[in-house]
């Protein structure tokens, strides 16, 4: 059946216009994830859908009696408390014995205090009880428009779950490239005032798009071998082009006239990077508190050069804390940190505040450098600044006056013209629309240095990170070979999945054989040395595990170059399945590794 029709919709903001003459419908069971640039009309569109907003022109058509539920970015709330916001008028006993209520409530508000009042909630608090609100109502059609925005990994994992358990259809608007892979089975891009549509998830629509720019380049190419023998004969000389036929010059006109502009493509360039020792941040018995409260003890753990680390964790374990005793911003409560005499290092934090809001762009940049030379090349400060977006006037736009964005854009090349060795990046990708996050990964996936990123974006972490670390909230790091997935079911098991605010939790069944308590009790205690030295080991064979699969991928390169050479491929196939066997029996030892010691 369906749900939404529009019909010819238009609508301009001035002289900029967000939506074209945009068709589409809505039917039943669609599950859409929208993209585009920042500014380029996606929120525009849903609102539109949800008819939150009027169209300049054009119709916009729900089937009657239809239920939307949307989610803006930016809501308003009400003075009362969070549990009347949230559950409305409905009765304790009826929604603490609905499952589907339950389930929401444990999901995205945890432990709250259902009787705090709205107004001592945080910006991102809001937004959580806001898509609570939501969720716990029944629709015929969820609209969400950056839904993930303050959620953290396990939040985003719970609403993907969620969405995917219910009935009705979905258009949701994220740079959560993970995300919408997991919830949506097809995709519309909204770019200059058009609406792309293809079939599946964010990576069957980046294979289609790349798919189609393939063929029209393709088609381009033949064009401009006709343009110019098109030109080419149009300049055979004054005398030649006055007897040229007037539909000549036409269709020479016609072949150039709707060629694009060049696009306003944010360009990452790879900086060259100072020469990194041995040696570059050494964490050795450290201790790290915030206040009086403990986030880390005993900590011995190395970064090492080339070092690719996404760090994860429960809120409040302390993750941008590390970033911050990394980057020398702050000093251990115990322990040493050593750091590597040919370190330069960078910290993009998540505070925007730190750049003035009166400072024009181009003057930001040339306090860090007005000139940095990229190959054979010099580009000055106002040329990198066009690389990255910052075009005419919005190089002299007052820092303040520009959009989240454009900020977080302006702070990466600022870091990145002073060319470090060393990046510490704290949610780097707050802000970032998926263009954006593309280049700045390819700009990641080739640099030479130490890389440590803190992100609830796991596509990102995934992409630009060899291996993963954790902080449980138990004063630990550990390290998690299987990346996010691990850490969600370790944080499935620490915390249980009974815990719903304003209800009693039931008491853990300890008579269980398999409960982790019980295994927790009956865990062999480990002196202070042991664990030392079984954190060192660990460190050893994490190394070793690093090099092998460097080493693995390129073996997978140099087989593809030897696919007609079969002597060189079966050496390659042989040494491949020696360091597989290796790593396999590495992995084995480092988990018995830590078991001993309880990580």
């Amino acid at each position: 059946m369906n749900l939404v029709n529009l019909q010819e919709v238009s609508l301009a903001y001035g002289p900029l216009v967000l939506l074209d003459g945009v068709s589409l419908g809505i039917d039943e069971g669609d599950r859409i994830g929208v993209v585009g640039r920042n500014g380029g009309g996606k929120s525009t569109l849903v609102s539109v859908l949800a008819q939150a907003t009027e169209p300049d022109s054009g119709r916009v058509i729900h089937n009657r009696g239809l239920r939307v539920g949307f989610l803006h970015q930016r809501d308003s709330f009400p003075d009362t408390t969070v549990g009347a916001y949230v559950l409305g008028d409905r009765a304790e006993h009826e929604w603490a014995g609905d499952p589907r209520i339950r389930d929401v409530l444990r999901g995205l508000l945890g432990a709250w205090d259902l009787g705090a009042g709205m107004d001592t909630l945080s910006g991102g608090e809001r937004r959580r009880a806001a898509l609570a609100r939501l969720l716990i109502a029944e629709h015929d059609l969820i609209v969400l428009d950056e839904p993930t925005n303050h959620l953290d990994i396990e939040g985003i994992a719970w609403l993907a779950d969620h969405l995917n358990a219910r009935k009705e259809a979905l258009v949701v608007v994220t740079h959560d490239r993970w995300f919408l892979d997991a919830v949506t089975n097809r995709t519309w891009e909204v770019v200059d005032g058009r609406v792309e549509r293809y079939e599946g998830g964010y990576a069957a629509y980046v294979l289609a798009k790349a798919e189609r720019e393939r063929l029209a380049a393709a088609a381009e190419e033949r064009r401009q071998n006709l343009m110019r023998k098109e030109l080419a004969w149009l300049r055979r000389g004054p005398q030649a082009r006055s007897s040229k036929p007037k539909f000549r010059v036409d269709a020479a006109n016609a072949l150039i006239a709707d060629v694009p502009p060049l696009r306003d493509t944010v360009e990452l360039v790879s900086f060259a990077s100072a020469r990194l020792g041995k040696t570059v941040i050494d964490l050795e018995h450290v201790d790290l508190k915030a206040g009086d409260t403990p986030l880390l003890e005993d900590l011995t753990w190395q970064l090492g050069p080339g070092d690719r680390v996404g760090l994860v964790g429960v809120n409040g374990a302390g993750k941008t804390s590390l970033l911050r005793l990394l980057a020398a911003e702050r000093e251990a409560d115990g322990g040493r940190v050593r750091r590597g005499r040919t370190v330069k290092l960078a910290h993009l934090s998540q505070n925007l505040a730190e750049l003035d809001p009166r400072t024009r762009p181009l003057e930001a940049v040339n306090e860090v450098r007005q000139f940095v030379t990229i190959g054979k090349r010099e580009y000055s400060a106002g040329q990198m600044l066009e690389r990255f977006g910052f075009r005419g006037d919005r190089q002299w736009t007052p820092i303040g006056d520009l959009s989240g964005g454009e900020r977080r854009r302006l702070q990466l090349l600022r870091l990145l013209m002073d060319e470090p060795n060393v990046v510490l990046l704290d949610e780097p990708t707050n802000d970032l629309d998926i263009e954006t996050l593309n280049e700045l990964e390819d700009l990641l996936d080739g640099w030479p240095g130490s890389l440590v990123v803190v992100s609830h974006d796991r596509y990102f972490l995934e992409r630009v990170t060899d291996r993963t670390l954790a902080l449980m909230g138990d004063r630990t790091l550990a390290f998690l070979p299987g990346g996010v997935d691990e850490y969600l079911a370790r944080r499935a098991r620490q915390e249980g999945r009974d815990a719903v605010p304003g209800v009693a939790s039931p008491a853990a069944d300890t008579s269980s054989d398999g409960g982790a308590g019980d295994a927790q009790d009956a865990a062999p205690r480990v002196s202070a040395a042991e664990r030392r030295a079984a954190q060192k080991e660990m460190q050893r064979l994490e190394r070793r595990m690093d090099r092998i699969g460097k080493r693995e991928g390129e073996l997978h390169a140099l087989m593809a170059e030897a696919a007609d050479d079969y002597t060189r491929l079966a050496d390659l196939d042989a040494e491949l399945k020696t360091l597989q066997a290796e790593k396999e029996e590495l992995e084995e030892r480092w988990l018995a590794e830590a078991e001993r010691i309880g990580e």
